[in-house]
C-alpha cells in the first residue's frame, strides 16, 4: 500500500526525529511511504482563528497533494482531527470538492491508529527501561477515539511499564490560540498536568500531539523538573526517544 505521511508543521520546524521515527515505524509495518515534498499546513491555525477563506485554500491545496494515496497518515492528533473532523464541511458550496474531501478523510489515520487497525503491527522496534505515563491529547481523544490505540502499542514495548496517571484525558492547557488568549487558565492547567505526571513516578510522560508535547515539557521544565522526559510516542516505539 502506498502512504502519504503528513508531516505537520510543528513536528517538521520543531521535533523533525519524530517525523523521522513515524517513517520507521510504517516502513517496519511493510507500508510503502512517501512524503510529498510541496506539503505545508493542514489549515488547523487558520481555522480555529476564524480564518475561513485561508482554511478553505490550504484543505484545497492538502486534498489535491494527498489524495492519490491509498491511505494518509499523520504523527498528530489535532491535525488528524481537522482532516477527518473538519474537511468535509469546508466545502459545502462546492458539492465535488466536498465529495473529494470526504473521500481523503475516510483514508486519513493518526499514527497510533494507522500502526494498530491498518497494518496491524504485532510488535515494535523500540524498547524504553523504566516507567512510563500516557497523556491523551484532547482532538485525537475526541475527534479521533484514540485511547485503547497508544496503549497497546506501548505494551508491545520491552521494558516499558506503563503507569497511568490522574486525569490522563484531561486537558494540558495547550488548545492552541487558547493557550495565547487565556494564559493563566491555560499556566494552571498545565500546573494540575504536571503535578499528575510526578504523582505517577513515571519517568516519562508520552503522548501523540506535539503541541501539547512542547507545552507540557515546557512547563515541567519552569517547575525545576529537568528529569522527567517528554515523548513523542512515535520516538518510544521506534526507540528513539
Amino acid at each position: 500500500m502506498r502512504v502519504g505521511f503528513f508531516v505537520t508543521c510543528l513536528v517538521d520546524l520543531m521535533r523533525p526525529s519524530i517525523g523521522f521515527a513515524a517513517l520507521k515505524l510504517l516502513e517496519a509495518g511493510g507500508a510503502d511511504v512517501v512524503v510529498p515534498q510541496r506539503q505545508t499546513c493542514c489549515g488547523q491555525p487558520a481555522y480555529n482563528s476564524g480564518d475561513r477563506a485561508d482554511t478553505v485554500a490550504l484543505a484545497r491545496k492538502f486534498v489535491e497533494e494527498f489524495e492519490g494515496f491509498d491511505y494518509v497518515v499523520v504523527p498528530s492528533g489535532s491535525c488528524g482531527g481537522m482532516i477527518r473532523t473538519h474537511y468535509p464541511g469546508l466545502f459545502a458550496d462546492d458539492p465535488a470538492m466536498a465529495k473529494r474531501a470526504a473521500m481523503l478523510a475516510e483514508r486519513t489515520f493518526e499514527l497510533t491508529d494507522f500502526l494498530v487497525n491498518i497494518l496491524k503491527i504485532e510488535r515494535v522496534p523500540g524498547s524504553f527501561s523504566g516507567k512510563l505515563t500516557y497523556h491523551d491529547s484532547c482532538a485525537g481523544l475526541r475527534e479521533l477515539g484514540i485511547k485503547g490505540q497508544p496503549r497497546a502499542l506501548l505494551a508491545m514495548v520491552p521494558g516499558a511499564q506503563l503507569q497511568e496517571m490522574a486525569e490522563c484525558e484531561t486537558c494540558c492547557g495547550f488548545g492552541g490560540t487558547f493557550s495565547i488568549k487565556f494564559g493563566e487558565i491555560s499556566s494552571r492547567m498545565a500546573d494540575n498536568k504536571c503535578q499528575h505526571i510526578a504523582d505517577s513516578g513515571a519517568d516519562a510522560v508520552v503522548l501523540g500531539d506535539l503541541g501539547c508535547m512542547l507545552n507540557i515539557e515546557g512547563r515541567l521544565r519552569r517547575r525545576g523538573d529537568a528529569k522527567t522526559k517528554v515523548l513523542h510516542i512515535a520516538q518510544v516505539l521506534a526507540g528513539e526517544p
